[in-house]
């Protein structure tokens, strides 16, 4: 439980996808800087998707011009295909994410391909990526527990997917509950029987808090050994392929917890709630972190 953690903050992109207003690339960008100011040091800006999918991110090419490069901070990007590669790389980023799902309608839905063209489509990315030495690649498994088309997700397609997706050379697999359904038990359940197949240190999870089992799912998978988490300050998010997904685990709540449970994040928690407050104010509305609300005072115990 007193491993170091590791926070992948997914508010620029994840957070911001689904928002119905543009958001001006400015306020990414300060948004960006002010988490990196609270100590974030693994990011994920944007994607470089087809802006008529995801209007909110067709800014991608200018934001990642603009961003302040650190040797202390990643910053990655999302990209479904080669096209998306490209243009990443046209941007100076190399550090990268790509989304496969364990149910074919959601695969479907997100990416336009089934789960086998998914992995064509990684392979080939992993071969372009391999010729840049300073490349990395994540793989989202999203719909790993529940599809909002097909409905529970066997764990045997997750492990399969997940076996597959790190064969092809994917650095780290991401576990994702996409419309936030997972439970303790059940996420804990899931990431035993993945890291059968996959080593516990290449796995992460990404959660959603849609019906508040989030910080629960987390604390079970820590005395598992997960050590990577995604989050979102102000629990910003959510998915625009997947019907009642709603926001993510929230940055602030997710430092609480940790810190809470003697694990150092390096996270300036004060800042960060200052962050949230930032960006729910220029989104005009509400901050969905409960620490982001209450404040950030941990008692000594």
């Amino acid at each position: 439980m007193n491993s170091p953690v590791r926070i992948v903050e997914v508010s620029p992109r994840d957070g911001l996808q689904s928002e119905a207003l543009l958001v001006d690339t400015e306020v990414k960008i300060e948004l960006i800087r002010r988490l990196v100011a609270a100590g974030l040091q693994d990011i994920e800006v944007t994607a470089f998707v087809n802006p008529q999918r995801l209007p909110q991110l067709a800014d991608a090419e200018e934001l990642c011009r603009q961003l302040e490069q650190s040797e202390q901070v990643r910053f990655s990007a999302l990209v479904p295909n080669l096209r998306g590669l490209q243009r990443a790389q046209s941007a100076g980023i190399n550090n990268l994410a790509f989304f496969s799902a364990a149910s074919e309608s959601f695969c479907q839905k997100n990416i336009g391909c089934s789960i086998e063209q998914s992995l064509q489509r990684c392979r080939q990315l992993i071969e372009q990526l391999r010729q840049q030495p300073s490349s990395w690649l994540r793989a989202y498994i999203s719909c790993a527990f529940a599809c909002p088309y097909e409905g529970k997700v066997d764990a045997e397609k997750v492990t399969d997917l997940a076996a597959k997706l790190m064969d092809i050379g994917c650095d780290e697999i991401v576990l994702a509950d996409t419309i936030g359904v997972a439970t303790p038990q059940l996420t804990k359940q899931l990431v035993q029987r993945v890291t059968e197949q996959v080593p516990i240190g290449r796995l992460a999870l990404h959660l959603h808090d849609t019906r508040g089992q989030a910080l629960a799912n987390v604390y079970a998978c820590l005395e598992l050994g997960i050590s990577t988490i995604d989050a979102s300050v102000a629990g910003l998010g959510g998915c625009p392929f997947a019907p009642g997904a709603t926001g993510n685990l929230a940055t602030e709540d997710l430092v609480y917890l940790l810190e809470g449970c003697g694990v150092h994040t390096g996270i300036d928690l004060d800042r960060l709630i200052g962050v949230g407050r930032f960006i729910s104010a220029q989104l005009g509305h509400a901050n969905q972190s409960r620490v982001g609300v209450a404040g950030g005072l941990i008692y000594e115990l």
